[in-house]
């Protein structure tokens, strides 16, 4: 019987398996970072241990210092959550040689799953169909191509290639991020379908044999291979898929004699089933399998872990549920991810978090709060934001809905995008594949960019600002907001949307703040609120302000300004040629030196922020001038890494 877990993890994934051990009455352990001291699942816990170093190498991905603190606290299980050690085998056995259980498949399951070579070849006699290609033989035909990291995933390490020439290239570049990711460099090349559905089952075995099936779900919408919105059951499947998927997952099972909660992820290409990899763990979209099939599948591991049976059981669907991951990165920036201190982090619409819902409504998982500072060191998704409704168009809408009405303030996330994406004619007629998003992707960042009205957004800004400079005045109080010595003049504010500026006039006229837009009126100002008729219609919104930063809640969503000031410091401007750090990052490689000559697009250096690699490239022809960067050396946002001098006739 377990009686204390500890949770060799972080963040939301330690959140949701302390839930469960809480309904269960199973007292719970935390281990955490220094940087996530003060974190909100190192409170939940019953007792914690800290780890030595914030960088996950010396803290999440340290096992023997975790079977340590299991011991310390008198854990007598060991919950991997997913990602860091989920899927490593000498942590499984670590784990069991010290007389810990395991909560999770045996070490040798893992280890023949976690090689993708390996776990193809075991399919492959268990007549489970698979995708395959000889690379020594390849001929142009055969183009485009997949290469994959064996040891991993969350497209880390993959990359597609349409030529020949680039074949080597991208094998390299795979095989080092593989190598950062996972400590194994290990790639391997498959055929690429681009138009081919990604869709997965989740299954849960015990020791007497009871294999259960529980669904399949639609991962198809990713970007870079890492899935951005996951839904139950598969929608608009072909006749006779679902009972491939689940003959096929069941026979996956049987082959390395599955214990536990597992996924098998396929590729489903019109009635075509074929295998992808199996994932010795629970999967971060589980919930939307919780939601449709009412199970609990942290329980049913812990359960499981501690040698029961589990009953017989059908898994008829109910309703339909769909999750999108929410993450601080800047689509409109080329998707780089984002750092800051979160201001304000609210879903009025959420209806339960980390909890299996008993009616239909909007489940939030997540560990980010007020106040929670998203650093460089770990994956940047802040929450899962699910819905779960009565039918797919249902679920679609509450998940849009749940993201309109959502305060996230502090950093730039993916919001606007996912809210276009759940409602995008294609999506909804479920006629998805995995490189949709990559193809809708510049069309659905113009119309999440474009959607808003960004000058009323900064004229509330604007006339909230200036009617709390009056409430701070020490003196002069009575001089009215916006007076001018002229009164025809306008007075202007500026403000950033990400990189986009926008400046806004308004005047005081009869006591009252007035936009200089004609369509624009003034209802209600005040220092927190501001309501204006656009164009006839009433709308409201909420301001609050940090710094340089105003935050505005309107109904078209949570939106960061950040004022710009009337006189630029000259100490803030860099020179001409400078490449500047795009996000807060870790130095790799450097590709150059001083004195090089280099060419427009050339890469000179690889910044990895966030578990993802970034090559920062020449933006025109020149010699290096400076390159303050160094190979291990910490950067942070706007920080020059490399001057490029042009060079003249």
């Amino acid at each position: 019987m377990i009686r204390r877990v500890l949770v060799a993890n972080r963040g939301e994934i330690a959140r949701r398996v302390f839930a469960s051990c809480r309904r269960a009455g199973i007292e719970t352990v935390a281990v955490h970072s220094p940087a996530d001291a003060e974190a909100v699942f190192v409170r939940e816990a019953d007792q914690c241990v800290e780890l030595p170093g914030n960088p996950p190498s010396d803290s999440y991905l340290r096992g023997d210092l975790i079977v340590a603190a299991a011991r310390a606290t008198g854990a007598d299980a060991i919950h991997p959550g997913y990602g860091f050690l989920s899927e490593s085998a000498p942590f499984a056995r670590l784990v069991t040689e010290a007389g810990l259980v395991w909560v999770g498949p045996a070490a040798d399951t893992i280890e023949s799953m976690g090689s993708k070579v390996r776990a193809k070849e075991l399919m492959a006699k268990a007549g489970v169909p698979i995708l395959e290609v000889d690379v020594d033989n390849l001929d142009d035909e055969q183009f485009p191509l997949l290469v994959k990291a064996s040891a991993g995933g969350g497209g880390r390490g993959m990359r597609v290639v349409h030529r020949r020439a680039e074949l080597a290239g991208e094998l390299a570049a795979a095989s080092a991020e593989a190598e950062s990711a996972f400590g194994d460099g290990a790639v391997f090349v498959e055929p690429y379908l681009p138009t081919a559905r990604h869709v997965e089952v989740q299954l849960l075995a015990d020791s007497r044999g009871t294999c259960w099936i529980v669904g399949e779900r639609d991962c198809s919408l990713q970007r870079r291979h890492q899935k951005v919105l996951e839904e139950a059951p598969a929608p608009a499947l072909a006749e006779g898929v679902r009972e491939k998927l689940a003959h096929a997952a069941r026979a996956a099972a049987d082959a390395v004699g599955y214990l536990g909660a597992g996924t098998v992820e396929f590729l489903v290409q019109e009635e075509s089933v074929y295998f992808l990899e199996m994932n010795t763990r629970l999967q971060v979209e589980h919930p939307v399998s919780e939601c449709v099939y009412n199970v609990d599948l942290v329980a049913a591991q812990l359960s499981v872990a501690q040698g029961d049976a589990l009953p017989d059981r059908d898994f008829v669907p109910r309703g339909h549920a769909m999750e999108v991951r929410l993450y601080a990165e800047d689509p409109a920036a080329d998707w780089a991810p984002q750092t800051g201190t979160v201001r304000a982090f609210d879903f009025p619409s959420a209806a339960t978090s980390f909890d299996v819902p008993t009616t239909y409504g909007v489940r939030v998982d997540s560990a980010v709060e007020a106040g929670t500072c998203v650093g460089v060191h770990y994956d940047p998704m802040l929450a899962k934001v699910i819905a779960w409704g009565p039918d797919r168009p249902s679920a679609a809408r509450m998940v849009g809905d749940a993201l309109r009405r959502a305060r996230v303030h502090g950093v730039v996330t993916n919001n606007p995008l996912l809210r276009v994406m759940v409602d995008d004619p294609q999506v909804l007629a479920a006629r998805m594949h995995t490189s949709l998003l990559e193809e809708r992707a510049a069309d659905w960042i113009a119309q999440s960019t474009s959607g808003a009205r960004r000058d009323v957004i900064a004229t509330a800004a604007a006339l909230a600002d200036a009617a709390a400079a009056v409430a701070d005045a020490r003196v002069q109080q009575r001089i009215p907001v916006a007076w001018r010595a002229v009164p025809s003049q306008s007075r202007t504010r500026s403000y950033l949307f990400g990189t986009d500026e926008v400046s806004v006039g308004y005047r005081e006229a009869g006591g009252v703040l007035r936009s200089d837009d004609e369509t624009v009126r003034t209802i209600e100002v005040g220092t927190e609120v501001v309501v204006l008729a656009v164009d006839g219609v009433q709308q409201r919104f909420e301001v609050s302000r940090a710094g340089s930063f105003v935050d505005v809640q309107c109904r078209s969503g949570s939106w960061s300004l950040q004022r710009v000031p009337r006189f630029t410091d000259p100490a803030e401007q860099v020179g001409e040629g400078s490449l500047v750090a795009p996000m807060p990052g870790v130095v790799v490689s450097l590709g150059v030196a001083q004195g090089d000559q280099v060419t427009a697009g050339d890469t000179l250096l690889v910044l990895e922020a966030m578990k993802m690699q970034h090559p920062i490239r020449a933006t025109t022809d020149g010699v290096i001038s400076e390159l303050p960067a160094s190979v291990g050396g910490q950067v942070e946002a706007g920080a020059v890494l490399a001057v490029i001098e042009i060079q003249t006739a």
